[in-house]
């Protein structure tokens, strides 16, 4: 694999072109040197999910699924973080077109790896929420269960039981690139 390094600037971060498998060039953020920033998380992935009510929504995921805020923004937007990673929960921009409360809308789900699902399916059960789907063993090392949050919003808790190969359980099809 051939690597340009692109100019380095004084934010610690390094960012190059590879040379994929594929022939083709593509722009790659070392991230673990991406430069800190007090205003953001520093997760590499951050989700932005709308909620009605921001403020209802981070007490409950708090209380719920155990994320900590670590910034609030008036009560537009929160930061939340749950092991090394975080999200951002926002008000609708287009009011007029949020869903209400408990709505049943699915457009993404996000997942969130822990270290003991049925523990934490019992916390979230006895707190009342919407599970969509009991935890299960997956041929493919984790058990995993789905919950259905305060805005509609479907997350599924995942934890690791094995290192599988993914060629092991997946047949035609699957192909592990890093």
């Amino acid at each position: 694999m051939r690597t340009r390094q692109t100019p380095k600037s004084n934010d610690q971060s390094r960012s190059a072109y590879r040379l994929g498998r594929d022939g083709r060039s593509r722009y790659v953020t070392t991230v673990d040197r991406l430069p800190k920033n007090r205003s953001v998380p520093s997760s590499t992935v951050i989700p932005v999910l709308p909620y009605p009510d921001v403020r209802q929504a981070v007490k409950w995921l708090e209380d719920v699924f155990g994320f900590r805020e670590r910034l609030q923004i008036a009560d537009h937007r929160a930061q939340l973080v749950i092991g090394d990673g975080a999200m951002i929960v926002a008000e609708y921009i287009d009011r007029e077109r949020r869903p209400q409360v408990g709505a049943d809308y699915v457009s993404h789900q996000v997942m969130v790896r822990i270290s003991d699902v049925t523990a934490h399916f019992e916390h979230v059960r006895a707190c009342g929420a919407e599970i969509l789907q009991l935890p299960v063993d997956h041929v493919y090392g984790e058990r995993q269960y789905v919950v259905r949050d305060i805005g509609g919003h479907r997350w599924t808790f995942s934890q690791t039981l094995a290192d599988s190969d993914p060629g092991d359980w997946g047949g035609a099809g699957v192909i592990l690139k890093e």
